[in-house]
């Protein structure tokens, strides 16, 4: 069974965390694609070590939920005004 952790963060500290974990998605997504396509549209790109697109859909798709769950729990807490 998971063990569940609760986490007091400032706002800001909070965003940067949301903002680090959206970074993680796009480069996953990135990834996929071009594991897919054999093309990347981002110069700057730099393919995570991964040969399965599945494994890197699977991976975006797990940060994407995590964002979720934290995005809900602050809107419970009255959103970030």
């Amino acid at each position: 069974m998971n063990r569940s952790f609760q986490i007091s963060l400032e706002r800001n500290d909070l965003g940067q965390l949301l903002n680090g974990l959206r970074c993680r998605v796009e480069a996953w997504t990135k990834t996929a694609e071009y594991l897919v396509t054999g093309y990347a549209a981002d110069d700057s790109f730099v393919c995570e070590e991964c040969n399965d697109p599945n494994e890197a859909k699977s991976i975006a798709r797990h940060y994407k939920q995590i964002i979720c769950r934290i995005e809900r729990q602050v809107k419970m807490q009255g959103g970030w005004s």
